[in-house]
């Protein structure tokens, strides 16, 4: 009876964080992992490509709107990433904020 009672409270404990997650950000649970998942692959995308400094990029995920932050050397590089995770399934829209490393 105890034992019962304790999984009916931890039921209803989780129950109430999940939520309470929904209330701060905004966004249900499937969509923050969805939004986590395509934060990795746009990382992922941008490791794998041979401009290393591209590494060096934040990644935001919002609703499928991806935000790249931070300061690439060139212009060819802030181009780059945009391409880069443009071409990842799921991307709705890419907000390019990088700056061009001034020398």
């Amino acid at each position: 009876m105890i034992r019962n009672l304790r999984s009916v409270l931890a039921m209803m404990l989780m129950l109430g964080m999940l939520s309470a997650c929904q209330a701060m950000t905004g966004e249900t649970m499937g969509q923050n992992i969805d939004d986590t998942t395509l934060t990795t692959s746009v990382k992922t995308s941008l490791a794998k490509d041979k401009a290393s400094s591209l590494t060096r990029i934040d990644v935001d995920t919002v609703q499928g709107v991806v935000s790249l932050n931070g300061v690439v050397p060139t212009a060819e590089d802030k181009a780059r990433a945009e391409q880069l995770t443009r071409g990842v399934n799921g991307v709705k829209k890419v907000v390019n904020n990088l700056q061009i490393q001034k020398k």
